[in-house]
């Protein structure tokens, strides 16, 4: 038996969070954090129960709530734990066959920045530092590849890279801007740690990879055509009703925390009840 490879999630992003709010300046205060994680916790554990699932943990509760303080930003005590609960609770009432359709953590952000007055999205605080983009990358190699999804975040930040190339060279542009991109601890938290959650894309690899490749393009669309701001964020937001056409279209088992932690195939391959992919 291995462990759980959303364990490994966890730690790396508990260390993330630490070094921005010691070392980055996050901008997050202590209630803050923790407020969203007991407002993450309770409402997981009371939905838990309302419906009278089993099975069903905390572990995916926690990854959502850092992802949360990460992400979001509020200049009052209230939009985390609301984000939170919102969040949580859409884990699950917003499902289609089943399946998660929002990401939670992007699901929160999204939904805080349009609905709590003063809540944003401070990708800016990351900076540009290349050590950290390194480390991002390494670590969040090692959980993708734990979780079997490690080929969405390469594709798409492929296709991302490669547009934003495409545009440095047709605007005559200096590399340093492409260097910059390379070096965006935001952009890699995102390949590795949001658009690769294995709840919420296609089961099947070459639907991942078409996945990939779309939300690549929405995000460069709304940030160079529109310029508008967030655009990673908003772009895997707008693209995630394509998710259950793409598992209908090209369909495949699909993927379960436990048969990743157990590595057994007939785990793996046998239906998967409702409350197994909370």
């Amino acid at each position: 038996m291995t462990l759980d490879p959303r364990l490994y999630q966890i730690a790396f992003l508990a260390t993330l969070l630490t070094a921005g709010v010691w070392l980055r300046d996050f901008s997050l205060r202590p209630e803050q954090w923790l407020l969203t994680f007991a407002s993450g916790l309770a409402t997981q554990l009371i939905c838990v129960h309302v419906l009278r699932l089993k099975r069903v943990g905390i572990l995916s509760a926690v990854i959502t709530c850092f992802g949360l303080t990460l992400l979001l930003r509020a200049d009052n005590l209230w939009v985390h734990p609301l984000a939170a609960a919102l969040a949580i609770s859409a884990k699950f009432w917003l499902r289609v066959n089943g399946k998660h359709l929002c990401n939670p953590a992007n699901l929160g952000v999204i939904a805080a920045v349009l609905l709590f007055p003063g809540a944003w999205v401070s990708p800016g605080q990351w900076g540009s530092d290349l050590a950290l983009a390194c480390w991002v990358i390494a670590l969040g190699a090692v959980v993708t590849q734990r979780t079997r999804r490690w080929d969405i975040s390469w594709m798409f930040l492929a296709c991302w890279l490669a547009l934003v190339l495409a545009r440095v060279t047709y605007l005559g542009q200096n590399w340093g801007v492409l260097l910059h991109q390379l070096q965006s601890g935001a952009l890699l938290l995102f390949a590795f740690f949001m658009i690769s959650d294995p709840m919420t894309i296609p089961n099947r690899q070459r639907a991942r990879l078409l996945y990939a490749v779309l939300v690549a393009a929405l995000a460069f669309f709304w940030q160079f055509v529109l310029f508008r701001p967030n655009a990673l964020i908003w772009a895997l937001f707008l693209a995630a009703p394509l998710v259950p056409l793409l598992d209908r279209l090209l369909p495949a088992p699909r993927f379960q925390w436990r048969a990743a932690a157990l590595d057994v195939d007939a785990v793996r391959n046998r239906p998967v009840a409702p409350h197994e992919s909370m």
